[in-house]
């Protein structure tokens, strides 16, 4: 209850399609709610996008809380993988789960924005749960369905025009919010040669990497460190062996002391080659990356730079499932952040409190300190990405994309 009255309060609504208007409802205490199906009526289906459930972020997460939910809760659960990376497959594992007689559809990725736009009116009586899908994502596929242009600026389009979102919920983060957070951290804990490798240019990863840029920039100014940032693509979602040469290059002969690495298993590039050179770290992204990246070396891990994919998922589904208010979140696209400025762990974008290397000059109380001022407004973090961020402290090298 606390958790679904946070969200309820605090999150900023981009889009609002249904006719129930801007604000939910309080959910009802248990069971089947107002009168809808029983939570007996219910199948949760997870379909992961391009990459599988032991990728350690988006998919692995979101399986796991929806596992977790549905056994706590006794709801069948089962997910699906498509046999390749396009919208048709995706598509084609929809269809497989309805008829397998799932209606709750669940999935993680940007990469969805097609699968929606030509599943959810296929199956107006599925509820789709979509994580870190966004207007763009979703007029891409629409306008291009239409034979029109899309010029990547939502605020020109009528998403209602192009996209029936009638029985889908979307949810997008504010990663700057969380981006700046672990580049203020790095430097106020004395690094002051950091590095930026984003998986592709995404709305998502490149949130995360100018929020980055503006914590290290924030930091920076007081500290009076010198500070030197170098930042790229990889131009895709995993590590091979061109982006850890690349990687190779900038901790042993650049001398670049932690990079964040922000991109599905695209950290796997990063943690090999700071393995190879004494003291080089890594910042994790989407969940708590500790425990994997510090397989690569004790201690690698600086901190994680962390969106609440898990309790998005079972916020919803408890919503839709066992208080019957899936009326209050259809047709939205709702952007989650901040909802507390005195508990750090209740954010749906944070830096984790157990695994963070905390140290003299950024310790909890000043994470918090920082999350508050954040919350409050005193710290302000641009959401842009039109533009480089602007900055007064700190150099930014921007390299393009390594493929």
């Amino acid at each position: 209850m606390k958790k679904f009255l946070a969200l309820a309060l605090a999150l900023v609504m981009t889009a609002s399609l249904a006719a129930c208007g801007g604000e939910t409802t309080p959910p009802a205490a248990s069971g089947s709610g107002s009168g809808g199906e029983t939570a007996s009526s219910y199948k949760v289906a997870m379909i992961t996008d391009y990459g599988d459930i032991t990728d350690q972020s988006f998919n692995q997460t979101t399986y796991e809380a929806c596992k977790a939910f549905c056994e706590a809760n006794s709801i069948q659960f089962n997910y699906y993988k498509p046999n390749g990376d396009t919208t048709a497959e995706r598509v084609a594992m929809v269809d497989a789960a309805v008829a397998d007689g799932y209606n709750v559809i669940v999935m993680p990725g940007y990469a969805f924005g097609g699968t929606i736009v030509e599943a959810a009116p296929q199956n107006p009586d599925v509820k789709f749960v979509a994580l870190d899908v966004g207007e763009g994502d979703l007029l891409d596929p629409a306008v291009t369905a239409k034979g029109e242009t899309y010029d990547w600026t939502p605020a020109n389009w009528t998403l209602s025009d192009y996209v029936d979102l009638s029985n889908v919920y979307c949810a997008v983060y504010q990663e700057e919010l969380c981006g700046y957070m672990a580049g203020y951290a790095a430097v106020k804990l004395g690094y002051d040669h950091l590095g930026f490798l984003g998986g592709m240019a995404v709305p998502a990863v490149v949130r995360y990497g100018y929020g980055y840029v503006q914590g290290a920039d924030a930091a920076a100014g007081e500290t009076s460190a010198k500070v030197t940032m170098e930042y790229v693509y990889g131009n895709q979602f995993f590590g091979d062996g061109d982006i850890t040469a690349y990687m190779d290059t900038w901790y042993k002969t650049m001398g670049v002391q932690a990079v964040f690495a922000c991109g599905g298993g695209i950290y796997t590039s990063a943690a090999e080659a700071a393995a190879k050179v004494d003291g080089a770290k890594v910042i994790g992204v989407d969940t708590d990356q500790a425990a994997i990246i510090d397989a690569y070396g004790a201690d690698m891990t600086v901190t994680s730079a962390m969106k609440g994919l898990a309790p998005t998922v079972d916020t919803l589904l408890g919503e839709i499932i066992l208080n019957d208010n899936w009326s209050a979140y259809a047709g939205k696209i709702q952007t989650l952040g901040l909802v507390s400025g005195d508990d750090p762990t209740a954010n749906y974008v944070q830096i984790p409190m157990e695994s963070t290397k905390w140290g003299d000059g950024f310790s909890q109380d000043d994470y918090k300190a920082l999350v508050s001022k954040m919350y409050s407004g005193e710290v302000k973090v641009s959401s842009d990405i039109g533009a480089e961020p602007a900055v007064t402290n700190i150099t930014v090298n921007y390299y393009g994309n390594i493929k």
